[in-house]
């Protein structure tokens, strides 16, 4: 798998222990099914209720979970096929990798729109109901996969221009930089992630500021919007060391590079994992509403057997 999508495979010159390796496996599928678990539990109770499907902000956030499901399944994947079948069709890896970009790039994307849709709630709360609508909102995340793949398909494109067909038919180590391997891929993703860095950091401090400001001096439940917001805050933190992760892990392969697969794994759980563990809190335990209508699901579900 690509670095920067968290591929927590790694540099195999210095291959982990049997211990270590099956130490690592049964860390991330236990806590990757664990958080798809509460997850899918989380989805069903959406679906269950249309208070929820009227909602701007539950809509955005189900998309976050539904996408961070996908993300979680695909790294799970090509860390375990890293550990076994180890080199993959480059054709399916291509697949993979692709996939697991689209969906790492729409993480920091979805949590400035959902950002921006508390800005408008807390701070133009007469026009909430005007601006965010349900047909705006499934727009936006329209418009949110149209962007990250308008940033990753040119990858594709490259590669197949560049390389021979033979490429495709081949077998390699299932990481971005051997799936396209062209030098160019390389200077357009820093480009980008630059990019994207500065626009959703820029989203960020505004609104969120401007939320703190607000809930300073206004209602008890303008006051409440903090814990939350610094939630978010730290969930887009910890998402957005994706964009300056390849160079960062680079520098250190280089300085420690019997330390490659310790430190691949420790970005793996930092970056990918704890961020999709800080949704479930967000919404699933800490927000009154969506907490009390899946408490009754889940307590249908154990009361029917």
């Amino acid at each position: 798998m690509n670095m920067s999508a968290a591929n927590v495979t790694v540099v195999l010159q210095y291959r982990d222990s049997f211990t270590k390796a099956v130490t690592k496996n049964v860390i991330v599928v236990v806590i990757g099914i664990s958080i798809n678990f509460i997850n899918a539990n989380l989805i069903h109770t959406f679906r269950k209720h249309q208070i929820f499907n009227m909602n701007p902000r539950y809509i955005l956030f189900i998309h976050l979970v539904v996408n961070d499901m996908i993300q979680m399944t695909l790294t799970i994947i090509l860390f375990v096929v890293s550990y076994t079948i180890y080199k993959l069709n480059v054709s399916i890896c291509c697949i993979f990798i692709l996939i697991a970009l689209f969906t790492t790039e729409n993480t920091p994307l979805n949590l400035a729109c959902m950002a921006v849709e508390c800005y408008i709630a807390i701070c133009l709360p007469l026009r909430h109901v005007q601006i965010c609508t349900v047909k705006r909102t499934l727009m936006l995340i329209g418009l949110i996969w149209m962007t990250s793949m308008l940033s990753v398909l040119p990858d594709l494109f490259i590669t197949l221009a560049t390389e021979p067909l033979d490429f495709f038919h081949s077998r390699v180590f299932c990481l971005r930089q051997t799936a396209f391997p062209h030098p160019l891929i390389v200077q357009k993703r820093d480009i980008t992630y630059s990019l994207f860095l500065v626009i959703v950091w820029i989203t960020i401090f505004y609104t969120y500021f401007k939320i703190l400001f607000t809930a300073k001096t206004a209602n008890k439940d303008a006051k409440k919007a903090r814990n939350t917001i610094m939630l978010h805050g730290f969930q887009l933190l910890l998402c957005m060391t994706t964009y300056v992760a390849p160079q960062l892990l680079k520098v250190l392969q280089q300085w420690f590079p019997k330390n490659s697969a310790d430190f691949l794994f420790t970005y793996y759980i930092t970056v990918q994992v704890l961020p999709r563990s800080i949704s479930p809190i967000i919404y699933g335990i800490r927000d009154n509403t969506f907490r009390k209508y899946l408490k009754k699901y889940l307590l249908c579900k154990v009361s029917k057997p």
